[in-house]
């Protein structure tokens, strides 16, 4: 399989482990027996690598972010901050950029609660010391910095982070986070902030006076604006709100799955009225649907062809938010602080294990592409939801 600029460099390796920092055993990229490639025909499969060279492949939500071997590690493994990035794994991936939030929610350094200020910057700081060692990828601010990764072989991470907690009622700290690099922030995650609700909470207060002031403050500094766990009423009026278009990176259809982690129609069409994009999820036990309860590669693509079929072609990209290794044993031990599994109420399910067809970044946006080559769709329609629609926003939010 052909791959990405990957110099065999691994996390850390300029450190000295258990002196340095306390080295757990990491889990394997990818586990046989769950391994799932979409097969194509000959002609498809030359479709496909027309459409991975010819055009740029983008994410609104993936991690290099490697689990460790035993679930027991895990928070103790976060709450070191020395957290495994696998190089390899995104250079096998193909990607040519995704939007990146290194895992801010579980990087409990100084917090059990996690999204807190000291927190993501002793993330970012480590992160990015971590990646000025290799030449995988880089970081990237604009548009050209994407165009040039893919050009040069490399990957571009766009920094973002995954709610604005960590902000408090700090209006500055908008404009540090953007010195440091973020070029996307999401308004909540799925608890309350002093921004707005998030989509666990009971009653949804909509955007506070300070979550308004945020909004224009991300919108003169041409920071992207994401909505992807804030409640109902706070995601309209984030919407509303913005001069900018709004982005869902990471999102599904509720028509299809009734939980509060998926967006309603209303939602999604008021995004897409004012110019924003939704960018279809793949983690565990979130887009399944009820002819595709297993969740699986299928149900991922039944909600990316329903949002698309709502929104038009122009409004839907892909986010799977994948990671390597086991993704639900994550999802159990952070939910008490991160209310998982309340974004997960609604519908009565068998809760997987792993998502079949997208268990990791490798898999995930490749399937997707192939899936919807297999499906009919043109070239055209496919490169716009693999990485076009994504830059057209760009281009109108940052340049």
């Amino acid at each position: 399989m052909p791959m990405k600029r990957f110099d065999g460099y691994r996390s850390f390796q300029y450190l000295r482990q258990e002196a340095d920092y306390r080295f757990y055993p990491l889990a394997e990229r990818s586990d046989p027996g769950k391994a799932c490639e979409e097969t194509l025909t000959e002609p498809e499969r030359r479709r496909y690598e027309a459409l991975m060279s010819g055009h740029p492949i983008l994410s609104l939500r993936d991690h290099g972010f490697t689990m460790p071997k035993h679930s027991e590690d895990i928070l103790a493994y976060c709450r070191q901050g020395y957290t495994a990035f696998d190089y390899e794994g995104l250079a096998l991936s193909r990607l040519d950029g995704l939007f990146e939030n290194f895992m801010d929610g579980v990087m409990n350094v100084t917090s059990k609660a996690g999204l807190k200020w000291d927190d993501v910057l002793w993330n970012l700081g480590i992160r990015y010391c971590d990646m000025a060692h290799q030449d995988t990828v880089r970081i990237a601010s604009s548009v050209n910095d994407i165009l040039s990764a893919k050009a040069t072989g490399q990957i571009a991470i766009i920094p973002s982070l995954e709610a604005a907690t960590a902000l408090e009622n700090e209006i500055e700290r908008v404009d540090i986070l953007y010195g440091f690099g973020i070029r996307c922030m999401g308004i909540t995650y799925n608890d309350a902030n002093t921004l707005g609700s998030g989509l666990s909470e009971t009653h949804d207060g909509g955007l506070t006076r300070f979550g308004r002031r945020v909004v224009e403050r991300m919108n003169r500094l041409r920071m992207a604006i994401d909505i992807s766990h804030c409640g109902d009423r706070t995601s309209m009026e984030v919407i509303e709100a913005s001069e900018q278009p709004v982005l869902i990176t990471h999102a599904g259809a509720r028509a299809l799955w009734n939980t509060p982690r998926m967006k309603p129609d209303e939602i999604l069409l008021a995004c897409k009225e004012r110019g924003g994009l939704i960018g279809i999820l793949a983690a565990p036990n979130t887009t399944m649907t009820r002819n595709h309860p297993h969740h699986c590669l299928e149900s991922v693509m039944e909600h990316f062809e329903y949002v698309a079929n709502l929104v038009g072609i122009d409004h839907v990209a892909f986010g799977p938010d994948t990671f390597f290794g086991d993704h639900t044993a994550l999802q159990r031990a952070v939910d008490n602080q991160l209310s998982i599994g309340a974004s997960h109420s609604g519908e009565h399910f068998t809760e997987a294990d792993y998502v079949r067809g997208a268990e990791n970044p490798v898999e995930a946006v490749p399937n997707m592409i192939r899936w919807l080559i297999r499906h009919g769709y043109t070239d055209s329609d496919i490169a716009k939801a693999a990485g076009g629609n994504i830059l057209r926003v760009l281009r109108q939010l940052w340049d």
